[in-house]
């Protein structure tokens, strides 16, 4: 189907508040300000969320606002073992109190609970930085430390804008970096997670927009390197309008190389078998094998969501947009489905 590419600065909103100028951009040419959406602020949704990982841990951060409820959480996955552990710091009807910035290109979030705190700063040059301090963690493990993601040289992102068919108010604008190269050291209890330039990786999950009544999401992503490349890629699809521009593509050395629709295949009998990425164009043939699953489910009077994650690796191919084919392997990434009703 065909694309619309978004090749100069656009806002999200027209001037009585409704969403407009829907498509993919390869930089974030949109401009948004949550002051002007016509929707309540209870259906406004922000989140900002960080996928790292070294060759042993795969560690989530994420700062969201949902309207209804909010809250910090970060999660450290073993790549080597079953084991895991999450801490969430959950917030009733944070609305708009966490001052989420309207952009992904400037600003800080600061995250303070007692005497924990996750902070995520954005630096010149694109650089970001993660502090956590935690002391309290899981089972009465501390957890702190910093981590500072860089950008490769060429750095285009996937940027989406998406509409809802039957709610006008609802909308998605959308970030996806997954290339930045991760160094930094997080102390978990006794135990230290290095992050070494080469050796690890992060992937930068950016969301801001109207809640519709319902919805169902699906998102894979994933980085490394393969055949002496950085690579990454984004693919999902859910209950938005993705006609005009997709939240699939692939990267190689930063640069995007846009797929139409990808189809996630999964086994019925267990999410945990092996599923198998298809597209559309016949670009993309992959494979990801679980290694565990997480799942969380919150609810606050009539708003309910549910989130199944896998982390796991990916294996497969893709051709570029030069018409080359590039093979990959194991490389270590996450898929996740939420569903909500609000």
């Amino acid at each position: 189907m065909a694309q619309n590419e978004i090749l100069s600065p656009v806002s999200v909103l027209d001037g009585s508040g409704w969403p407009q100028n829907f498509g993919w951009a390869r930089t974030p040419s949109f401009f948004y300000d949550p002051t002007l959406v016509w929707a309540p602020r209870r259906r406004i949704s922000e989140s900002d969320r960080y996928i790292v990982f070294s060759p042993t841990h795969l560690v989530i951060f994420e700062i969201l606002d949902d309207g209804y409820l909010g809250y910090a959480g970060v999660s450290v996955i073993s790549l080597k073992n079953k084991n895991r552990t999450t801490q969430i710091f959950q917030k009733l009807f944070p609305l708009g109190n966490f001052e989420m910035p309207p952009g992904n290109e400037v600003g800080a979030i600061q995250f303070r609970r007692n005497k924990a705190h996750l902070d995520f700063v954005l630096m010149e040059g694109g650089v970001r930085i993660i502090k956590t301090d935690i002391p309290k963690f899981g089972h009465h493990r501390s957890l702190r430390g910093e981590l500072v993601l860089t950008e490769p040289s060429v750095a285009e992102s996937l940027v989406t804008n998406m509409p809802w068919r039957r709610e006008r108010s609802a909308f998605r604008y959308s970030r996806r970096s997954p290339w930045y190269i991760v160094e930094g050291v997080i102390q978990y209890g006794t135990t230290e997670l290095v992050f070494t330039g080469g050796k690890a990786w992060g992937i930068f999950d950016w969301n801001r927009g109207v809640r519709p009544r319902t919805d169902i999401r699906y998102w894979a992503s994933a980085c490394g390197i393969a055949e002496g490349r950085q690579i990454g890629f984004s693919a999902g699809y859910s209950s938005a309008d993705a006609s005009m521009g997709t939240e699939n593509a692939f990267f190689v050395d930063g640069k995007v190389h846009k797929l139409d629709q990808v189809t996630f295949h999964v086994s019925p009998a267990s999410w945990l078998l092996p599923w198998r990425f298809t597209s559309n164009d016949n670009r993309l043939e992959m494979t990801f094998t679980p290694h565990q699953e997480r799942i969380e489910r919150n609810r606050v009077l009539m708003y309910y969501t549910s989130r199944r994650q896998f982390c796991g690796f990916f294996s497969g191919k893709v051709i570029l947009d030069d018409g080359s084919m590039m093979e990959f392997e194991n490389i270590t990434g996450f898929v996740e489905r939420k569903k909500g009703n609000f």
